[in-house]
């Protein structure tokens, strides 16, 4: 399911924090995108790399000297091939346990902190298609170390000190500018925006 502000919106979440997440997830989806372009690239670089060293092979003519050559280049292919193939692997390990740490409620800065603290641990990670197979590692460190990082929702009630002068209908612009908690009053101009000409 695609994130968009319509969805957050209907979740409930502030205008001020849609405007952070989406920023944070065109980021991340960019940094993808880099990675996968980068990874598609590389990928047909492996294709070349083959084709020179089957073209070695049907012209070696027996030469032992081609031979020790041949297998020092496959060696270099496969190596190259094993470093690739991990890059990815890890990508794809890092892009779950983002997944997985945001579900738990760590964003932002804290979500950098806690992917870079946990390298370990997402190394270790195994995956069915994208999702994490076992959790326990990081439901460890949420729960033990990465505690103070999971935000926390707060749900405050209306205040008291400043209740509504109409009857819970539509404030006045004078009403709204009595208001003394600055916080409240500012809810109430966001609410009323129509009478303060945005």
């Amino acid at each position: 399911m695609a994130l968009t502000r319509k969805m957050l919106k209907a979740m409930g979440i502030e205008d001020e924090k849609i405007d952070q997440i989406i920023d944070a997830h065109t980021e991340t989806v960019d940094g993808l995108k880099d990675k996968l372009r980068t990874a598609e690239e590389d990928s047909k670089k492996l294709k070349d790399v083959q084709k020179e060293l089957d073209d070695l092979k049907e012209k070696s003519d027996g030469n032992e000297n081609y031979k020790e050559k041949y297998e020092k280049e496959k060696k270099a292919f496969e190596d190259y091939k094993k470093d690739v193939e991990g890059k990815a692997a890890a990508e794809a390990k890092e892009k779950a346990a983002r997944a997985y740490f945001e579900g738990k409620g760590i964003t932002g800065t804290n979500l950098e902190i806690a992917l870079r603290g946990s390298k370990e641990e997402i190394s270790g990670l195994e995956l069915d298609g994208e999702k994490i197979k076992d959790a326990k590692a990081l439901d460890d460190l949420i729960s033990g170390t990465y505690k103070g990082l999971v935000g926390k929702k707060q749900t405050q009630g209306a205040g008291t000190d400043t209740p509504p002068g109409n009857g819970g209908g539509k404030m006045t612009k004078e009403e709204i500018m009595k208001i003394s908690d600055a916080g409240q009053r500012q809810r109430a101009i966001a609410e009323n925006h129509e009478l303060f000409g945005f």
